[in-house]
């Protein structure tokens, strides 16, 4: 009996913070939908980040598409132009051409950890609007995604449990501040709730989409997980994690230096490796056609093989 206060307390502070979160962000999440230059549509979610009409949304979502519209919940509506997009890390910048609402506010996925509540807000096909609540199920992961005959790995995603559908691409997620920590990315066939996070990293990318309509990344073709370090090893190189090589795309800079599945990546350009952002973040236009020193552990050995990253064309 003396239990029943106590969880309904826990579960009526819950549903206040997903209340307060939805009613924050609502306002800021548009549906989207553009027009390829075949003349078919798509649609999904796009979130207003800047004060003069600057939105996020995915990469996928404006696939082939220049311009669309984006039709926010208190019924006002712009259209919008592709300023540019990065596969890599399915992320991509629209500008409308008419006043929009007031932008969310943009957080730091690197502060997130497992466990933490989040909140999936999206705007599909033009209804009210779209809320799920999770918590964070995974950090620093790698999702293999494949356009055409074209393979790509999208690198650092959140995974979280929070319930997605394909309309809720590009819509956000946020933590309980409603601060926006990722950009959610629906794939179908996965079964997760995942997100391209807002860090350092992607930052630097949606810079570059803003100022040049495109950015220059440099493609290894791993995926990848964070992955703790052997006792053995983590006293001698004097950390405890780095990433484990989950798989390796064919034919890629990895595959052709030797990187294999299960190895344990320590460093790449001679600079430790603990998780997929540390890595992403050395794959810029400066690292293309550049060689990257990268050391892994192997059966029980340190193995030092030379990549050379490409760069990361179509989409």
């Amino acid at each position: 009996m003396t239990q029943e206060p106590d969880t309904e307390t826990a579960l009526d502070a819950y549903s206040r913070i997903v209340t307060a979160v939805a009613e924050d962000l609502t306002p800021h999440v548009a549906a989207l939908q553009v027009t390829g230059d075949d003349g078919r549509g798509g649609a999904g979610s796009a979130v207003v980040f800047t004060g003069d009409g600057l939105l996020l949304t995915n990469a996928h979502v404006v696939a082939g598409a220049r311009y669309g519209r984006a039709v926010f919940a208190d019924g006002s509506e712009a259209d919008v132009d592709v300023v540019g997009k990065d596969p890599l890390s399915d992320l991509a910048v629209l500008r409308a051409r008419t006043s929009t609402p007031e932008p969310a506010v943009l957080g730091d996925a690197s502060a997130l950890r497992v466990g933490q509540l989040v909140v999936a807000v999206g705007n599909p096909l033009g209804l009210a609007g779209s809320v799920t609540a999770g918590v964070v199920s995974g950090l620093g992961r790698s999702l293999p995604t494949r356009d055409g005959r074209t393979a790509r790995v999208v690198e650092d995603v959140i995974q979280t449990d929070a319930a997605l559908n394909p309309g809720n691409s590009g819509g956000a997620l946020a933590d309980s501040s409603s601060r926006v920590v990722g950009i959610n990315t629906a794939v179908a066939g996965w079964g997760l709730g995942l997100a391209v996070p807002i860090n350092a990293t992607t930052r630097r990318i949606i810079g570059s989409l803003v100022r040049d309509g495109r950015v220059r990344r440099a493609y290894l073709g791993l995926v990848s997980t964070p992955a703790p370090l052997p006792g053995v090893l983590a006293e001698r190189v004097g950390r405890r994690r780095g990433l484990r090589i989950v798989d390796v795309v064919p034919g890629s800079p990895a595959d052709r230096a030797g990187l294999k599945p299960g190895d344990l990546v320590l460093e790449a350009g001679r600079r430790p490796v603990a998780d997929a952002q540390s890595l992403q973040g050395l794959l810029f236009t400066e690292a293309i056609g550049t060689p990257l020193p990268v050391t892994v552990y192997r059966r029980g050995a340190m193995v030092d093989v030379i990549t050379v990253p490409t760069e990361l064309t179509g989409g």
